[in-house]
């Protein structure tokens, strides 16, 4: 297997932007030669209360799910969910000033990428 080049974003939960405190609550990866676009997601309530003790996650979670949505292309995540991969990862990892917003893009060289976005997850948010 050859290897491939991708690129990532972690997703933050940013409670109090002008405190500058984040959680990680997701991971995106995208590899272009393998047409390869996923992310997932997880919300610590717990972790998250300690910055943010008054969180409704029936707030936040319809956020993540949706950026889950638009990487699977799944048509319940809407007009964006119908893009081509570059255009959804590039859509998924824009700048945002919401309470969640993507990291900078990193990239690295993978053979499987979706092993690679479950290391990523393990390593990065859980």
């Amino acid at each position: 297997m050859s290897s491939n080049s991708f690129s990532y974003a972690v997703y933050r939960l940013v409670p109090r932007v002008e405190r500058g405190e984040r959680i990680n609550v997701g991971v995106v990866v995208f590899c272009r030669p393998l047409d390869y676009l996923a992310a997932r997601t997880s919300l610590d309530a717990e972790r998250a209360r300690a910055l943010w003790p008054e969180l409704d996650e029936a707030l936040v979670r319809p956020h993540l799910d949706a950026i889950e949505r638009v990487a699977a292309g799944d048509s319940a995540g809407g007009p964006i969910a119908a893009l081509d991969t570059t255009a959804r990862f590039h859509w998924l990892v824009a700048p945002s000033s919401t309470i969640i917003q993507p990291s900078a893009v990193h990239t690295g060289v993978c053979d499987d990428p979706p092993a690679q976005l479950s290391r990523l997850f393990d390593s990065l948010v859980l």
